[in-house]
């Protein structure tokens, strides 16, 4: 089995690469999208706050393969077309991106309305108050729950297969066929991801320990 992998680590890493970098850009626009999704939600402004409701209930009520058929198959019927890589990562950033709001928003829960009225005093806006005072602080109530979410949307990057993209498990699905070595295939990338997430649970670990908010 380790011979398997020696001689076919080319295919292993190009795979991990895929993985990674759809897995780092998915979720930033997540965390933007989550970010500003959750804003609209504490907004005072009803259709913002519908807008967003609407938003989180239709990504966290459809599975996540049925959004990347629907986005990549069904928009080529109005003649907008992306690359299966571009593709897979705005689907995934919004997809996690629903989630990533509603943790924001129980961040931006946890913060003292003490805070939000000595911004007010001070004659911030409501813009400037979440930018400058809820939202900072909202974030690093949250990096634990942050990091789950990014753990699962390095795993949901595996359903990009299914449009194409060649990351990491599809790349094991092709050394299957390849070599009929499904074990050693598998396996391997199993190994893969075992070490890159545990060594992302350790670092947003330490990162929250390092940025907690002690009350």
């Amino acid at each position: 089995m380790v011979d398997f992998w020696i001689e076919h680590s080319d295919v292993f890493i190009e795979g991990a690469l895929v993985t990674l970098r759809l897995t780092l850009l998915s979720f930033a626009l997540a965390l933007a999208i989550g970010v500003m999704v959750a804003s609209f939600r504490v907004s005072p402004i009803p259709p913002l706050v519908r807008f967003a409701t609407v938003y989180v209930s239709f990504f966290r009520n459809i599975p996540l393969i049925v959004i990347y058929f629907l986005f990549f198959f069904g928009l080529t019927k109005v003649g907008i077309r992306y690359s299966p890589f571009v593709s897979a990562v705005i689907v995934m950033g919004a997809y996690t991106g629903a989630y990533m709001a509603e943790v924001v928003r129980s961040g931006i829960n946890s913060v003292s309305v003490g805070q939000a009225e000595a911004g007010r005093a001070i004659g911030l806006n409501f813009m400037q108050l979440l930018a400058l005072i809820v939202v900072p602080q909202a974030l690093r109530t949250v990096v634990g729950p942050i990091g789950n979410l990014f753990v699962a949307n390095a795993k949901n990057t595996s359903i990009a297969l299914t449009i194409g993209v060649v990351e990491l498990t599809s790349a094991s699905k092709n050394l299957i066929n390849a070599t009929a070595q499904t074990w050693s295939a598998l396996i391997g990338a199993a190994l893969i991801y075992t070490v890159f997430l545990l060594a992302s649970g350790y670092l947003f670990g330490a990162v929250e320990q390092r940025v907690a908010i002690h009350r």
